[in-house]
């Protein structure tokens, strides 16, 4: 069957096409994205304000017309943080339902990490042992570690590398110590929560996901995303180390040619480095495996894993 994922995130809204049946592997046949910045539209309040919520009823329009075009049979619609979050994320549900038709299911921090690790599992199979997944998004970050499909432990955090550019970032370039003062909030954030993965033992592979992570990897050398997705693509603590005071150094403009980064996430990959960099740091991990699957595949995984099989 031909299923759509529609993904509404704090940065973009995603419509990824695949073809897909239990037990094999999905395909993907079609992207369709739209950069909406949803979390940059809050009012002073922290709700979704009327211009907010037209623009995200005209871009999901626009994704189900790309959905019908490409022949999806099934749609599932999901959001994370940025509505998550918002000071009036009912009424923005109940205004999209009404005018869309789209019955927009709002996912919690943890039902994020443990979607996003169950795509990592099935990518990288149970030869990897015990993983330790990371996930930046634009409003949170999630962390998960476990040995099954489903995870020991999984996290959400408050430090998305927009939320974090648009709350503690001011200046293009920002002000170093405005820098210094992120990384002490990152890191405080991040160390509440390695004792308790600490208690379930080291990983044996440590991957992330991400549209943050994999520019990181690609700005410290990886390939080339045109070098497909089963190519390796790996970012060592190291690298990024030093990519992290380059990145300071640089506006918003002059990041936005560095290979692999887009104009319009190049504001917010010093903020993601920032997180990253914390997370390599406080967790030990000295190297990790960049993974093309996430939690759009891990939506769609755990939907194919409720259909009967023929």
């Amino acid at each position: 069957m031909r299923l759509g994922v529609l993904d509404v995130g704090s940065n973009t809204v995603h419509l990824l096409v695949v073809d897909a049946h239990p037990g094999a592997r999905p395909l993907p046949a079609h992207s369709h994205k739209a950069e909406l910045r949803l979390a940059e539209l809050l009012d002073g309040d922290g709700a979704i304000g009327p211009d907010g919520v037209d623009r995200l009823i005209g871009t999901l329009d626009d994704a189900l017309q790309a959905a019908e075009d490409k022949g999806c049979e099934d749609v599932l619609p999901f959001a994370t943080s940025a509505v998550r979050e918002a000071a009036n994320a009912d009424d923005v549900l109940s205004r999209v339902k009404e005018v869309t038709g789209i019955d927009l299911q709002v996912l919690t921090g943890d039902e994020e990490a443990r979607l996003t690790f169950l795509a990592a599992r099935r990518w990288f199979g149970w030869s990897a042992g015990k993983l330790l997944v990371l996930d930046i998004g634009g409003g949170s970050l999630e962390i998960a570690c476990g040995i099954d499909e489903d995870p020991d432990i999984a996290v959400s955090l408050p430090l998305g590398a927009g939320r974090l550019t648009a709350g503690m970032l001011p200046g293009d370039p920002p002000d170093p110590e405005d820098v210094r003062g992120l990384r002490r909030h990152v890191r405080a954030q991040i160390a509440r929560t390695v004792g308790e993965f600490n208690r379930f033992g080291r990983p044996d592979h440590v991957v992330a996901t991400s549209k943050t992570f994999k520019q990181l990897a690609r700005i410290a050398g990886a390939a080339r995303s045109a070098e497909g997705q089963y190519t390796q693509r790996e970012l060592s603590r190291r690298s990024l180390e030093e990519w992290v005071p380059k990145l300071a150094a640089m506006t918003a403009a002059q990041r936005a040619t560095l290979p692999g980064v887009s104009e319009g996430r190049a504001g917010q990959l010093l903020a993601g480095a920032l997180v990253a960099e914390g997370a390599m740091d406080l967790f030990g991990v000295d190297e990790l495996e960049i993974c093309p699957w996430a939690l759009r595949e891990g939506v769609i995984l755990r939907r194919l894993d409720h259909l009967p099989t023929l």
